[in-house]
C-alpha cells in the first residue's frame, strides 16, 4: 500500500519489454467499479476472494511484470502462486514514507478509519513479514525516484538471471546495497 508497486512496475515492464499487469486495476476493469465500491458492497472478504482469483490467473502468464495490491500477501495461496510464478520483488518502504504517500488518498478503503495512521501501522506490521517471506529480491525504496528504482530492479533481475538464480527459494531476498541504489 503506497510503496510504488504500480508506478515502478510499469516502468520496469517498459525497460524489460514485458507486459505489465496491476492486479487491482484488472479487478476494476473486470467488475467495472473501483476497489472501494467492492469493499463497500462485499467487504474485505469479498474483495480478497476476487483478488485471489485474478492473482491465480495472472501468475500463470509468462513474461509479465505484475503489481499486486498491498494485502495480496495475506493469503497463503497467493504467496505460493507468486513464488511459483517467478521472481518476487518487495519494495520495502518505511512506515513514515508510506504515511506521507497515502495520508490524503481517499481511495484506500482500509485507511478510512478514525485513526488511519495507527491502522497503517497495523497493516504494515502484519504484512511486512509476509512480504519478506515470499520475496526473492528486497529493495528499500526510500526516497529514490521511480526511474532509479526501475533501473535498480532491472540490474538486480539481470544479475539474478545471469547467475541462474531466478528459481531461488522465496524468503532469501537480499537488501539492495548502497552501490546498487546509486546505479
Amino acid at each position: 500500500m503506497g510503496a510504488g508497486k504500480t508506478s515502478v512496475g510499469r516502468l520496469l515492464a517498459q525497460h524489460l519489454g514485458k507486459a505489465f499487469y496491476d492486479c487491482d486495476q484488472e479487478i476494476e476493469r473486470r467488475t467495472g467499479v473501483r476497489i472501494s465500491v467492492i469493499f463497500d458492497i462485499e467487504g474485505e472478504p469479498g474483495f480478497r476472494q476476487r483478488e485471489a482469483a485474478v492473482l491465480q490467473e495472472l501468475t500463470g502468464l509468462d513474461d509479465i511484470v505484475l503489481a499486486t495490491g498491498g494485502g495480496a500477501v495475506l493469503n497463503a495461496d497467493n504467496r505460493r502462486a507468486l513464488a511459483a510464478g517467478g521472481t518476487v520483488v518487495y519494495l520495502r518502504t518505511s512506515l513514515d514514507d508510506l504515511w506521507r504517500r497515502v495520508r490524503h488518498d481517499r481511495n484506500r478503503p482500509l485507511l478510512q478509519t478514525a485513526d488511519p495512521r495507527r491502522r497503517l501501522a497495523e497493516l504494515y506490521a502484519e504484512r511486512d513479514p509476509l512480504y519478506r517471506e515470499v520475496a526473492t529480491i528486497i529493495v528499500d525504496s526510500g526516497n529514490q525516484s521511480l526511474r532509479s528504482l526501475a533501473r535498480l530492479l532491472e540490474h538486480r533481475l539481470t544479475v539474478r538471471l545471469s547467475a541462474g538464480a531466478a528459481g531461488a527459494e522465496p524468503g532469501t531476498g537480499e537488501a539492495a546495497t548502497p552501490a546498487e541504489r546509486k546505479s
